[in-house]
């Protein structure tokens, strides 16, 4: 009897998961990239040093994502080695590669990076 809660919750899980996938056209989907930016080894600059790194990578953020690259970006919001995240329309991951690494804040060293293909829906938004 302790377990029927259990099962069933794992019985609604199964029948979302199996609707969603009835739901989901599998022609719609897309890849993307999720890139996750972390602490980097190297913040040992003082406060403005630290401010106009950031004032650089908030511009070549804007940079990437006027040029239709970058489809997502934000900071994460607490005070872990997880700073932020980016999410990339490029055909490749060498692309991605080439964009975080042109980052002001992480040639400084003040962020490192990882990334992750990705697929979801064609268009699709946050709400």
């Amino acid at each position: 009897m302790k377990y029927f809660p259990l099962a069933t919750l794992f019985l609604f899980i199964s029948i979302t998961a199996l609707a969603q996938k009835k739901n989901m056209d599998t022609n719609s989907l897309k890849p993307y990239y999720l890139v996750l930016l972390k602490k980097g080894t190297n913040r040992t600059q003082d406060t403005i040093q630290a401010a106009e790194i950031q004032q650089l990578h908030l511009r070549h953020i804007n940079e990437m994502a006027a040029s239709g690259k970058l489809n997502v970006a934000g900071p994460v919001l607490d005070e872990g080695d997880l700073r932020g995240i980016f999410i990339f329309d490029c055909e490749t991951q060498e692309e991605v590669v080439a964009l975080c690494e042109a980052d002001p804040a992480v040639r400084a060293g003040r962020l490192t990076y990882e990334i992750y293909a990705w697929m979801t829906q064609k268009g699709t938004c946050f709400k």
